[in-house]
């Protein structure tokens, strides 16, 4: 039987190489087959406050009207489960109704900037910026991590729900 002559180096690697991806091929989809399809982080960790009665019956129907996507982020079940807080992707935007005014707030108006006809007080924190509303019947509160900038963009997703939920007192100025 003659004798196959020696494969020259580049074919040699080439074939490596192959052999690897194919390997690879294989594990990964053994893998997909395993996980399941559109695993979610499950859910957010929200703190929950402990506002007056009538405070929370004024949040409960602005954070379910709030919208199912907020910068392109699905929205998530919150641990503990409650009606005052929603999330939307991972790391989570938080957004908690019903909270006390944030330190600051008493010189807010000259801070105050509108968006979509909703005046809001921004807090920069070490890992995003903390967004409360001004003027209006309840404070809602979003907090929108570093990783979604600019991040007042968030503002305009949620803009509608808190319009035609939360009383306006006092506009921006």
């Amino acid at each position: 039987m003659p004798r196959r002559p020696h494969l020259s180096p580049v074919i040699a690697r080439r074939r490596r190489r192959a052999r690897r991806r194919a390997a690879l091929a294989v594990a990964l989809s053994t893998v997909g087959a395993i996980a399941p399809a559109g695993c979610s982080p499950g859910p957010a960790p929200v703190a929950v406050p402990s506002p007056a009665a009538e405070v929370a019956d004024a949040c409960a129907p602005m954070v379910k009207a709030l919208p199912k996507k907020v910068l392109d982020a699905e929205r998530r079940e919150t641990e503990p489960p409650s009606p005052l807080t929603a999330a939307y992707g991972d790391p989570p935007v938080e957004v908690t109704c019903g909270v006390a005014p944030p330190a600051g707030m008493a010189e807010a108006q000259s801070q105050c900037f509108e968006v979509n006809g909703v005046g809001w007080f921004a807090k920069e924190v070490g890992n995003g910026v903390i967004f409360t509303t001004i003027g209006r019947k309840v404070y809602l509160e979003i907090a929108v991590p570093v990783k979604y900038k600019p991040e007042a963009n968030a503002l305009t997703d949620v803009s509608d729900a808190v319009k035609a939920h939360n009383t306006l007192i006092t506009p921006c100025t």
